[in-house]
């Protein structure tokens, strides 16, 4: 088969590298791709919100299957544009991919089919949503409706900062056309988790959970980001409370959506807070997390290309997920600057001594090649992904390849995974 993998981050490199590994793929593409995805796959000049281009090469290179890595081109209405052209696409039709690109939306989703979130609030207009803050109790939760790169999420301790807050989104538009409207909702306490599913529409199949770090700094301090880091499995995310969440969470929204005639098929995540009432929702993703997937896919065993086609096709009932029993960890290396304006075109070294590990693989998120040499091109540029028998192990080991990559003023978090360690002692 001739695929077409959709972005250039971490994410699209752990997929690409995935499908590499499937005796069903013959040749692999992705638009536009970074320096580590061109290790293995074909790389096209052609962006990811580029719908009417991306479809031009799907019938150019005869692709068998397109797999959409992030979540804008869902958002646009990719997978609606490619089925109308009866071109194969893994990932949710537009209308289904509301539940992310909205979170207005998903929050009266989850309001409207009982599923546990936190108490919310929504405005459109600035001064309500200022007389609000008057009356209510701190520490909040703000967010911003649209899509915002993971960003637009503001915790605010006083009415000071959420005044700020709300300034910013709403009038400076810090994000754009993604604040014209704002959830404003209750600060949940607990431990956060990642949870991912495969959905064909009816069927439902969960992949290993995993927990992100979404903080800039060590122990959970500063702006949020994409993701500083990830490892999986969970010890302290219990196999009932992962049953949980598929019968009060997953289920109820994916019949939901069905109801509202918004059939998803894809990927469905959902971002966790582990409270003393249970798991509670605190957002829905349409696609694969990144950093989550450099910690999933190296831990799955079965053919990612034979689910993604059970999952278009509508019998993932007759598929079953193998996982290693390893642990995994992925730590970010970032450039000075990131989450704000960060800086570029830094040489990496190093990249070389950890090629060809079996132990260890380092997935490119914003890289480039430049006269020759691979430089930094993004804030979030590299994921040095390891995996061993115990978690403690695989943190040493991931750390251990961050060590031998160098690149000018790179950033990385230096306690990704600790959060495993000690709270797996405290539920024993």
């Amino acid at each position: 088969m001739n695929i077409l993998v959709i972005g250039s981050g971490g994410r699209e490199h752990a997929i690409v590298w995935k499908l590499a590994q499937s005796p069903l793929v013959k040749k692999i593409y992705c638009a536009p791709g970074n320096a580590g995805i061109a290790e293995q796959a074909e790389c096209l000049k052609v962006k990811a919100d580029d719908l009417n281009g991306l479809l031009e090469i799907a019938r150019q290179k005869r692709i068998d299957c397109t797999i959409v890595g992030p979540e804008v081109p869902l958002s646009l209405g990719i997978v609606d544009l490619f089925e109308q052209n009866n071109l194969p696409i893994f990932g949710p039709q537009r209308k289904a991919a509301e539940i992310e690109s909205s979170k207005v939306f998903a929050k009266q989703m989850m309001d409207k089919y009982h599923i546990p979130t936190a108490r919310f609030q929504v405005f459109n207009d600035y001064q309500q949503a200022q007389s609000y803050l008057k009356k209510t109790s701190f520490p909040l939760i703000i967010k911003a409706d649209g899509l915002a790169s993971g960003k637009g999420v503001l915790m605010v301790r006083n009415k000071t900062e959420a005044e700020q807050a709300l300034y910013q989104i709403m009038k400076e538009k810090i994000f754009g056309e993604a604040g014209k409207q704002v959830v404003i909702e209750e600060f949940l306490s607990g431990e956060e988790v990642s949870m991912l599913v495969f959905c064909d529409g009816k069927h439902i199949v969960s992949m290993i959970p995993s927990q992100d770090h979404k903080k800039i700094g060590d122990n959970d301090q500063g702006l949020n980001t994409g993701g500083m880091g990830a490892y999986s499995p969970v010890p302290f995310f219990s196999e009932e409370q992962q049953k949980t969440v598929l019968t009060k969470i997953f289920q109820p929204l994916i019949k939901g959506l069905e109801k509202e005639n918004r059939i998803f098929k894809g990927v469905l995540y959902a971002g966790l807070m582990l409270t003393a009432e249970g798991p509670k929702v605190l957002e829905f993703n349409v696609r694969l997390g990144d950093p989550e997937t450099q910690v999933i896919l190296p831990s799955l065993k079965t053919d990612l290309m034979e689910v993604i086609l059970a999952t278009i096709g509508g019998y993932l009932d007759h598929v079953e997920l193998h996982w290693s029993r390893q642990a995994t960890v992925c730590v970010v290396m970032a450039s000075r600057g990131y989450p704000g304006e960060y800086e570029q075109e830094k040489i990496i070294s190093g990249l070389a001594e950890l090629k060809g590990r079996e132990d260890m693989v380092v997935f490119h998120a914003g890289t480039k090649k430049q006269n020759g040499q691979i430089v930094s091109a993004g804030g979030r540029v590299l994921g040095v992904t390891a995996w061993a028998d115990t978690l403690s192990e695989a943190i040493v080991k991931s750390y251990s390849g961050v060590r031998m990559i160098n690149f000018e003023n790179s950033y990385y978090r230096k306690d990704i995974g600790q959060k495993g360690l000690y709270l797996a002692e405290e539920v024993v």
